[in-house]
């Protein structure tokens, strides 16, 4: 097995090597199709289109590295889902029970408003004209 890592360093390189010069070829020809019609700029070579790619990565950044967690808003809702769980863990019983009746009240809950319903429309054991009192 070890014999072929020199194979597979070689052939991630290759295809390393075939991306940049797919993408900077794309990158090229779009320039040189649309920019000098649409907008009377300059055509560019192959090059250039390579500098233009690394100026926007510079500009608009690279990956954060979150991917393998889950990446994007998956990600952050668990870790907000988790600190959540930790703070409601040291809440009495009692508080627990008002917070989450709170929550259903204004966000809509089971029992809550729902979007685009008024007060008048919901059943009368919910119309409180007061929010719970700590």
């Amino acid at each position: 097995m070890k014999r072929y890592i020199g194979w597979k360093i070689l052939g991630f390189i290759a295809l390393g090597a075939l991306f940049v010069f797919l993408f900077g070829t794309a990158t090229m020809l779009l320039w040189n199709w649309l920019v000098p019609e649409l907008f009377a700029g300059p055509v560019i070579n192959f090059w250039q289109a390579l500098g233009l790619l690394f100026l926007s990565k510079l500009l608009f950044g690279f990956p954060k590295g979150h991917h393998h967690q889950g990446g994007g808003w998956g990600w952050k809702k668990g870790r907000w889902q988790e600190k959540m769980r930790q703070k409601m863990e040291h809440l009495s019983p009692e508080e627990k029970e008002r917070l989450r009746s709170h929550f259903d009240r204004c966000m809509g809950g089971p029992f809550g408003r729902r979007w685009g319903q008024s007060r008048e429309e919901r059943p009368e054991d919910l119309r409180e004209d007061e929010s719970p009192k700590p």
